[in-house]
Parts: structure tokens; sequence; C-alpha cells
């Protein structure tokens, strides 16, 4: 048998290096180098085509009964898997420390376990009595969860092996979960991967659902090697900003439903609280107009939700270096709209300081927010309002030109729900079957004119 040969895995990006050295030459990492010793290593090929079982294979219409899914008794929760927990199945978990996926986890563990479901939750980071410190301040102290701290996978497998197989199975987190048939600390990729491996594999085999939840790096993605993402069957994003109430579970990975669909909560005293009208949220407190703000109305999966857009415009004197600050969009995005408003429009922007804000802390990615944005500046610029009552949307190309967008009629319906009048934007299917009135632009140059001639 050949020599081992020795290979340094880092524990940021899961890139492979043959020789240590103090920096990841993929991710520019300082000393996340870990040296990972494959147990065997064959010189020579085998021969693979005989000694194993035989594998049955069936037709996609093999008659049998399809898994049933599981709710969770949250309806947000199972609006944003595609309809409830899978049995079988493994969902990746993650989101910022404190955000609050233990306590949704544990809510949903609880609903399970008080339908008469054996739910089992294993938590890595905290004692049994910190979780139920937590179970019982949220008003959760009376439900039948099995709980149990532990870190050794071999352990709870073995103590999984011998009772009822659970209807749903929580690990909190993975990354501190450790094997003693794999060399190296609790968290390496060695570790995450082959842990994560055992646990999928026995969620497979009895039918339990399984909720892995994962540490996020310094950049938003899950922690650990890649391969993860690929192993599970769901990944899903708990997003929200702490000094805000409200928190945005998303699916970014999903084999058994829609992808993007989302769940929106508010975090409250007794816990995460569903909230069934999330554009209402979104919306509070804005009753009249104001100049810089303009509402959007963005697609979520099949979800559509009104946000409000806030700009706001800062002259300043000659020789300062004017500052772009953009929270919830993407900032070069925004240079690109402020570069056509000047090259397309005429306005000036170069002197000036701007401010971008997605309110509530609401991240949008939806490039049908161009107008929505456009329409803020020039309203800050101009330090004039917005008509009131009114939506934007619309795509806004470098030649200037308002392109239509995706599911107009859907946005529009929910503006026209909320009690909007009136909505701005390019031709699009559906708009004149809405109950709103549809002001049609094509050129951002039109933009300008209407907010200009508004008194």
């Amino acid at each position: 048998m050949a020599k081992p040969k020795r290979k340094y895995v880092c524990q940021a990006c899961g890139s492979i290096s043959h020789r240590w050295q103090g920096q990841c030459a993929d991710c520019a990492e300082w000393n996340t180098l870990v040296e990972d010793v494959p147990a065997t290593v064959f010189s020579q090929k085998h021969d693979l085509s005989s000694g194993g079982r035989r594998v049955e294979f069936a037709g996609l219409n093999a008659p049998g009964e399809l898994p049933k899914r599981r709710p969770t008794g949250l309806a947000e929760f199972d609006r944003a898997l595609g309809g409830g927990l899978v049995p079988g199945s493994a969902v990746l978990m993650g989101g910022d420390p404190g955000i609050g996926k233990s306590t949704l986890l544990l809510q949903a563990g609880a609903a399970i376990a008080r339908t008469g479901a054996t739910t089992v939750y294993v938590s890595g980071e905290e004692a049994a009595a910190q979780v139920r410190l937590r179970a019982s301040r949220l008003g959760l102290g009376d439900a039948p969860v099995q709980l149990a701290s532990a870190t050794n996978v071999r352990d709870i497998l073995t103590s999984l092996g011998a009772m009822e197989p659970p209807a749903l199975l929580v690990i909190d987190s993975i990354q501190t979960m450790y094997s003693d048939t794999i060399e190296g600390a609790p968290g390496t990729v060695s570790q995450v991967r082959g842990c994560a491996f055992e646990l999928i594999r026995f969620a497979k085999e009895s039918g339990a659902a399984l909720v892995l939840v994962g540490h996020v790096t310094k950049d938003g993605s899950i922690a650990g090697p890649r391969v993860l993402e690929h192993m599970v069957d769901v990944v899903m994003s708990f997003e929200g900003e702490r000094s805000h109430q409200y928190r945005i579970l998303r699916a970014i990975k999903n084999r058994f439903g829609a992808v993007d669909e989302i769940g929106v909560f508010a975090m409250a005293g007794a816990g995460l609280e569903e909230v069934a009208n999330p554009s209402a949220l979104f919306l509070s407190g804005r009753d009249e107009p104001l100049a810089g703000s303009a509402v959007f109305p963005a697609m979520e999966g099949t979800r559509p939700m009104l946000v409000e857009i806030q700009a706001l415009i800062v002259r300043l004197q000659s020789g300062a270096t004017p500052r772009r600050a953009v929270v919830g969009w993407d900032g070069g995005r925004l240079a690109m709209l402020l570069a056509v408003l000047e090259a397309r429009c005429g306005l000036n922007f170069s002197s000036a300081e701007v401010y971008l804000n997605v309110a509530g802390g609401y991240r949008l990615s939806d490039p049908a927010a161009d107008l929505a944005v456009a329409a803020a500046l020039v309203s800050a610029l101009a330090d004039r309002a917005l008509p009131h009552r009114s939506v934007w949307l619309g795509e806004v190309s470098l030649a200037g030109e308002v392109r239509p967008v995706a599911h107009g009629a859907i946005r529009l319906r929910e503006a026209a729900k909320l009690g909007f009048g009136s909505a701005y934007g390019p031709a699009m299917e559906g708009a004149t079957g809405s109950d709103l009135t549809h002001n049609r632009i094509d050129q951002l140059s039109k933009l300008v004119d209407r907010v200009m001639a508004t008194p």
C-alpha cells in the first residue's frame, strides 16, 4: 500500500492544497488550512463490477404511496418549505447568530410533538436546562419534546436506534457535532461532511425529517464545505436585522417545492409570530406622502409584497467627496441608475451625497425596483413628493428605457388590495384589468417630467 498523501483543506472555502501555507490561495484567508489525511489510500485499481449487492430498479410509474408532508404548525414555515416537512428529507437552516433559528425550530418541534408525533431536539451548543428555560419563556414547557444535549454522532445515532424513529429530528448545530472515526476538531470540513452524511443516512433509512442548523460566515454564507448544501434536500436562510422585529425565512434550494418562497415572522416577547400580511408590516407608519419616498410591489416566490424605498439627497460644498450609502439594495445597481439619470435625463448627482434605504431592513434583489428607486431619487432631488397612494415598478436599461416586468398583474392586485389607487410603469399584461389607474412610463425622462411637474 502506498504511503498516504498529505493534503490540507481550507476551513473557510473548502479548497485543497498539498502543502501547508499561512494564507489560502483561493479565498485569501489566513491560518485556515488544516491537515486532512485519509484513513486509507489504494495504490492500485480494483474491479468494482462484482461482489456488490444487487440494486433493484423501478420505473417512475411504479405503484406506491407518495410520502405525505407533515405540517409544522407554523403556516409561514410550511409556505417556505413548500407545504410542510417531507418524511426522510434533510433541511439545512442557516442564519446570523441570535436571529431566532433555535426559537423557530423549538416552536415548530413543540407544535409537531403536541400532535402525538415524536420530536427529538439535540442541542450541541446549549445545556438541556438552557433549552428548557427558553421553552418555558416561550410557553412551550409542557410540549412533549425529547430533549438532549450531545455532540457525539455515534452516541446520538445509538440512542435514536433504540427508540421509535422520530417524526422530526433537530440538530443544533451541525458545526458542533463530531465523529470519533474522523480526525479533526468539530467544525472542520471533514467532521462537518462526515457527521452530516451519517445523520442524513439515518433520516433516509428511518423516514425522519432532519433539520440541521448551520452557522454562517461573515459574508452570510453557510460555514463548512460547500458540498453540505448539495447533500441536503432543502437549504433555508433565516434573515433579518436585529434592530427590526421582522424575520424572513427564505428557501434557497428546495427539491420538494418552489425556490425563493419566503415566510415572514415578527419577533415578539413570546417568540416568533407569523405575519400573514407582510405588506402592511413594511408600510406601517406611512400616512402622508413625503419627498424621496416611493412604494414598490416586490415579488418573493409567489408572494407579492409592498415595500417602501427611501432616498435622501444632500448637496455638498465644492471640493468635498460625495458619499453613496445603500441599505437593502445593490450598490452597483444604484451607481448604474445614477449614471443613467445623469446621461439620459440631465440630472446632476456628482456634487451630492446619495443615501438609499429600503424601509424595515428589507433586502431587494428584484430588477423591477429600478423605476421605484429612480422615482425616489428624483423626488428627493426635486424635494417634491410623489403622487399619494401610488406604486412604481419597471426595469431601467442603460438607454433610459423602462421595460416590462414579470408578474405585473399579481403585483398590481396586491397594491389595489391595500388601497393604492395608481401605478406607474411600462405597459404590462393584466394592468388594464386591475382596479388601479395605470400611468404608462416607457422612458426615464417621462418620470423626471412627471415628478418635476407635480405641484
